[in-house]
């Protein structure tokens, strides 16, 4: 039996930030161009396919927070964290703190399908990536710099809290995390997360993008999630394994994704979660308690679908 593909991503969800129209043009173009080519793959590939290329996509914009976009941690390095998980087999791989390729994705493909482990940190993963040629990363990007020397200054003079919740500085845009789930024409699901985490972490800090069952998840028969926010909050609530377990106990996917966000709210606050899924049926569902959810869906038989940033 076949089965309807569809395909969703997500570019980062949070506060609002100070952003141009045509800032905000840009981001959703380049996620239109992350559903084309995931798409594309999708309409004669597999699932896992089609998610890694939807991030790799975004990751190579420079527009994200992930991949060539990335923001900085307090020493100005760029660290990268990501997570593809393949619902057929369970497969899962990962890779964090990750700091030689802006390819992340891919990256963590590779420790899937050629190694043993799930996942692979710092200089393992820098090694491995060199190990299979791939790009080195170019460095931040002058929109990251300038945020970096923005907040430099209010850290040296130590102007707000840094080493708790600095994802609360005024006007920091928590998110921008990219990520992208699907369902292809043989029900199978697959789902990728990738990201440079959060804009003055501490150095070698890990967020749930990489970790199976909080930022990522794909089960076949159940759900494949991919989740944006604030990573430590993910991570507390095994956000994507707990949505999981909701389905599988019988509630819808929007019911599913109600409650825990619901939950992350109580428990968090406003502006910690956003969240695209698809189910064991090809049914897509989003819920976020952020100002800004940057998401769409596309499939081959309805073409590309955009839903509005809140």
């Amino acid at each position: 039996m076949k089965h309807k593909p569809i395909i969703a991503v997500h570019g980062g969800a949070g506060r609002a930030r100070r952003m141009s129209d045509e800032e905000r043009k840009e981001i959703e173009n380049a996620l239109m161009d992350a559903l084309k080519s995931g798409l594309d793959v999708l309409r004669s590939g597999t699932a896992l396919d089609a998610v890694e290329e939807a991030v790799k996509t975004m990751e190579a914009s420079g527009l994200f927070n992930a991949g060539k976009g990335a923001v900085v941690n307090l020493k100005g390095e760029i660290e990268l964290d990501a997570g593809i998980m393949w619902g057929k087999t369970l497969s899962a791989g990962a890779v964090a703190a990750q700091k030689y390729t802006w390819n992340a994705i891919s990256l963590a493909r590779i420790v899937m399908e050629k190694t043993d482990h799930v996942l692979i940190v710092g200089e393992g993963a820098d090694f491995l990536a060199k190990k299979f040629n791939l790009e080195p990363h170019p460095g931040p990007t002058r929109r990251v710099l300038e945020r970096y020397n923005e907040y430099k200054t209010q850290v040296n003079e130590k102007r707000f809290e840094l080493w708790k919740n600095n994802y609360e500085v005024k006007d920091l845009y928590v998110g921008d995390t990219v990520g992208a789930v699907a369902f292809d024409s043989d029900g199978n699901l697959a789902a990728a997360t990738s990201t440079g985490g959060l804009f003055l972490k501490l150095p070698g800090r890990v967020g749930d993008s990489p970790i199976p069952g909080a930022g990522v998840y794909a089960e076949n028969g159940v759900v494949a999630v991919s989740a944006t926010g604030v990573g430590e909050v993910m991570m507390k609530l095994s956000l994507a394994s707990r949505i999981a377990s909701l389905v599988r106990s019988g509630l819808t996917l929007e019911k599913a994704l109600d409650e825990v966000v619901s939950l992350a709210s109580k428990l968090f606050g406003a502006n910690t979660v956003g969240i695209i899924a698809i189910d064991a049926q090809g049914n897509y569902a989003e819920k976020t308690n952020a100002e800004v959810f940057f998401r769409g869906w596309a499939s081959p038989s309805e073409g590309l679908l955009r839903a509005p940033s809140k």
